[in-house]
């Protein structure tokens, strides 16, 4: 852990750093192989939609030992229809039955009663409309719509129009991803799927806040300065906030896991499944997104505008002339300030240029001001 706390605090402070924006050409090639299996997988197999969104009928027995293949053969077989049977932890069974009514459910429950050797007084059945799935299929979209809206809104107040358009990609990568695990893995989505994805919007945002943040404090008065392009600026911004980002994201992660494993594996499937689900991929791709999508894609908005391409050239180009001279070229790693790099009017001596984390030590050979409070020479 201390190793870990150590190389967190070298990160911060710029000593050291990996090139996440410069290869964000992999990053981006990734992220759309995966939303495109997500979107092949949701085209091709579906959702499994609940009960509550089709309607029908389920039912729930105490302990049995009919097996899940014969309970779903019984079910059928009274029914006429699909019936998806799930093993609940207290080793029962969650029988479900689409497009039935009052009085099939009667009879279905006992047929299955008989078959199963059951008391039918023992046997739970519950019957749904699919106009109430309808209902909070609808409201979860104007809640989805609204806080997207909102989202944007605020990130552009409080940052700028291309962070809040960068985050919007991401929450749509992030949503795109966890539909498409479900369509691929089967799982059912009922109401706590609903609930867990919109859940995870605001996982998703946490870590890309948080490197906006950064990157808006690190930029400040960037194009006074020919060191940085913008472009490292925000590496910078991904890097200081790193290992914060993954504490956060497995604190988050390991509590979810064992919902997930533990909880749907042994205490059985249903809600408990369809919610840790949605928010597992969820988190696991919200923090994907804020470090390989998000910040990057604000680096290539932000690269468009002339500043920025101008700030570029003459960092490349102050670096080619100092190459030329055979002088060493200061890497994005690298804290130092050249010995050219001189301090503006209202700058004392030796600060650190706004946008650069990291120490900055002034050249001994420079007695600039020496002896002098205005710090002028004469």
């Amino acid at each position: 852990m201390s190793k870990l706390g150590n190389l967190g605090a070298r990160l911060y402070r710029g000593e050291v750093g990996y090139d996440f924006v410069g290869k964000r050409k992999i990053w981006y090639g990734i992220s759309i192989l995966i939303t495109i299996t997500a979107i092949v997988g949701l085209a091709v197999r579906g959702l499994n939609m609940g009960i509550e969104f089709e309607g029908g009928a389920v039912f729930t027995t105490p302990k049995t030992s009919v097996s899940v293949a014969q309970a779903e053969k019984y079910a059928e077989e009274a029914s006429g229809h699909d019936a998806l049977v799930q093993e609940l932890g207290s080793g029962g069974l969650r029988i479900q039955v689409a497009g039935v009514d009052t009085a099939k459910s009667d009879q279905i429950k006992a047929d299955l009663a008989k078959d199963m050797d059951l008391k039918p007084e023992s046997i739970n059945a519950d019957l749904v409309g699919p106009s109430w799935g309808e209902q909070i299929s609808q409201k979860a979209w104007q809640g989805l719509i609204i806080f997207m809206v909102l989202v944007v809104i605020y990130l552009a107040i409080a940052f700028e129009w291309r962070m809040a358009l960068a985050a919007l990609i991401a929450l749509i990568h992030d949503i795109t991803i966890t539909v498409g695990v479900y369509a691929l893995v089967g799982f059912e989505v009922t109401q706590g799927t609903i609930i867990g994805l919109l859940t995870i919007l605001g996982y998703s945002l946490y870590d890309t806040v948080v490197v906006f943040d950064s990157l808006k404090e690190q930029s400040k008065d960037l194009t006074k300065q020919t060191r940085w392009t913008y472009s490292e600026v925000a590496n910078r911004s991904i890097n200081s906030t790193l290992v914060r980002s993954i504490n956060t994201t497995v604190v988050a992660l390991l509590p979810v896991a064992g919902l997930l494993f533990i909880g749907g594996g042994f205490l059985g499937a249903g809600m408990l499944n369809d919610i840790s689900l949605s928010l597992f991929v969820g988190l696991a791709a919200g923090a994907y997104s804020s470090i390989f999508i998000a910040t990057p894609l604000v680096a290539d908005l932000k690269e468009t505008e002339p500043a920025m391409k101008a700030l570029k050239k003459r960092v490349l180009a102050k670096r080619a002339a100092a190459a030329a001279k055979g002088e060493s070229v200061e890497s994005e790693s690298d804290a130092r300030i050249e010995e050219d790099d001189e301090p503006q009017d209202d700058e004392p001596a030796g600060a650190t240029p706004a946008g650069v984390v990291g120490p900055r030590t002034q050249p001994a050979s420079r007695g600039r001001g020496r002896g002098r409070p205005s710090g002028k020479r004469r």
